[in-house]
């Protein structure tokens, strides 16, 4: 059972009031004629959403991006899902064990199909596991203990262990960071390192290549051929059964136009609304706000290891003790009903939930203890090269408040600002700062894809194979080992504690306090999974 930190009151369903609901959809209606494709044909249904950024990487293998891992949900399936109460459940396969928990024998269901028609065979799992396997953070570790990987049929995959790795199944049916979708084998042969061309893939939503535009738009059909499992769908597991035509993503840089076109029902779906917005949705009875989870997001700084300043462990520490994340959640979500300080990097209300290391964080952050951590590191006025993305609502005032926090403790702060998918793009460079590459950026993560130190992305010590930033550090890798080995919850609990001590010594990144960002959809839109990735299966839409 989830355990729960606090009870948020924005995490029950509000139904909006009516009132002046025509006055701002008027404000709308000059410009809806750039909202709407016209490509939809007469009769079919089709969900209008606008999503938290543009869509512009495709890869959901490459990117840790939650805008291209739910545009894999919609195309691709995964071998195992974990549904509403973090247990791994059968997705596209099925599984057995051996009694030495050595050897892993999956099954493929039936009816699985590509969107070209091919069947979904074993060596397409294989291919596509062992692309992902490069690239994630767990996948990594399992990798590290696998003596084969092996498709003895068409329909049979065998994994073989050098030794137990107990999380097997809930590393590769976790939903988010990096989750192993499963691609075509001639698709998945490709390089981890580059980004695929092929979209080809077995989900429920077929990707309509022709009518994308890059970070403007994107269109996903029906797949009619989609064989849905029986159960009721839970989270990412379960039957993905969908009762619409189409589904579009459309981009709509300002918020407030973004809440006029779904009053005046425009588009039928905003995936995350701005909490100081919240009132102008309060003028019409036809909108529906909630909130998908409420453990919501944490938000997080991360630092680039390999170039000054903050290669030197003594910087990173003067950074994190300049910051306050009551400053940032205060500037970020305003009202604090939507967020709480917490200092945990697994999440607070989690089982591994620890707050040691994180005292200046949540009292306030520590200006003039930083700059004597700045001068006893000799620093030398390096420019801090921090990205700014101007265009996600839930990431525009981190760098913000961060940047004026640093500047006051002595740092030398170069903002550049620019889309977040150009900052997403961008974090992946590792050239110098002064040459297209970063010192510092802002992103967040869903509470349940950082609540372990086998799947958060942050925790990864392996230098070029760690996620961006890229820090080498053998004792994190030491202990995530250490977690492996706990054979019962109360050693991983002691383990977990020393990786947040160790994260906050060597801060491989800032946790800056967890919030929850509402959602607000039309009211004849219905049948939405309370999930923290947000999926269009199941929904329905009546007139």
């Amino acid at each position: 059972m989830k355990q729960r930190a606090c009870s948020h009151p924005a995490s029950r369903a509000l139904r909006t009031r009516s009132g002046v609901a025509g006055l701002l959809a008027a404000t709308f209606l000059a410009s809806a004629s750039l909202i709407h494709p016209a490509t939809a044909q007469d009769g079919e249904t089709t969900i209008t959403a606008v999503m938290h950024s543009g869509l512009r990487v495709l890869d959901p293998i490459i990117t840790t991006a939650h805008i291209t891992r739910n545009h894999g949900y919609m195309i691709y399936d995964v071998l195992v899902a974990t549904d509403e109460n973090f247990e791994p459940q059968p997705q596209m396969a099925d599984w057995t064990i051996s009694d030495d928990n050595l050897v892993y024998t999956f099954t493929l269901r039936d009816g699985l199909t590509f969107h070209d028609g091919e069947p979904v065979t074993a060596a397409d799992a294989v291919a596509s596991l062992n692309r992902w396997g490069e690239r994630d953070s767990g996948g990594q570790l399992i990798f590290d203990v696998t003596e084969s990987l092996e498709a003895t049929d068409d329909k049979t995959i065998v994994w073989t262990l050098e030794k137990p790795f107990p999380a097997l199944l809930d590393t590769i049916g976790k939903q988010s960071a990096i989750p192993p979708f499963i691609m075509p084998e001639r698709v998945a042969s490709g390089s981890a390192d580059e980004a695929i061309t092929d979209y080809t893939g077995s989900g429920p939503f077929v990707f309509v290549e022709e009518e994308y535009e890059p970070g403007v738009s994107v269109t996903y059909e029906k797949f009619e051929d989609y064989v849905p499992r029986d159960e009721e769908p839970s989270w990412m597991a379960g039957g993905k059964d969908v009762k619409v035509d189409r589904v579009e993503w459309v981009t709509m840089p300002d918020a407030q136009t973004t809440i006029n076109a779904l009053i005046s029902g425009e588009i039928d779906y905003i995936e995350q609304v701005q909490v100081d917005l919240l009132p102008l949705l309060e003028t019409s009875q036809d909108v529906v706000v909630e909130t998908r989870d409420d453990l919501g997001y944490q938000t997080i700084g991360r630092m680039n290891f390999l170039y000054p300043p903050f290669d030197d462990v003594k910087i990173r520490q003067a950074a994190m003790m300049a910051l306050s994340q009551e400053d940032v959640l205060g500037t970020l979500i305003g009202n604090p009903e939507y967020y709480t300080t917490c200092g945990a990097i697994f999440g607070c209300g989690t089982p591994l939930a620890d707050e040691t290391g994180s005292e200046t964080l949540t009292s306030g952050g520590d200006v003039e203890g930083a700059k004597q951590l700045l001068e006893e590191a000799g620093y030398d006025n390096t420019p801090v090269v921090l990205m700014q993305p101007t265009d996600v609502v839930s990431l525009t005032a981190q760098p913000v408040v961060a940047a004026q926090a640093l500047r006051e403790a002595g740092f030398n702060v170069d903002m550049q600002a620019m889309d977040w998918q150009t900052l997403v793009t961008r974090r992946a460079s590792q050239a110098e700062p002064s040459e297209g590459g970063w010192n510092l950026f802002f992103t967040n993560w869903m509470v349940p894809e950082i609540n372990s130190p086998l799947i958060s992305p942050m925790l990864n010590g392996r230098g070029d194979e760690a996620w961006f930033g890229w820090p080498t550090d053998e004792k994190i890798e030491e202990l995530r080992a250490e977690f492996i080995a706990a054979d019962t919850p109360e050693k991983q609990k002691e383990v977990a504690a020393k990786i947040q001590a160790h994260n906050m010594e060597n801060v491989n990144y800032i946790p800056l306090g967890q919030y929850i960002m509402p959602q607000a959809r039309r009211d004849n839109i219905t049948g939405m999974i309370p999930s923290p990735v947000p999926v269009f299966w199941n929904v329905e839409k009546s007139e």
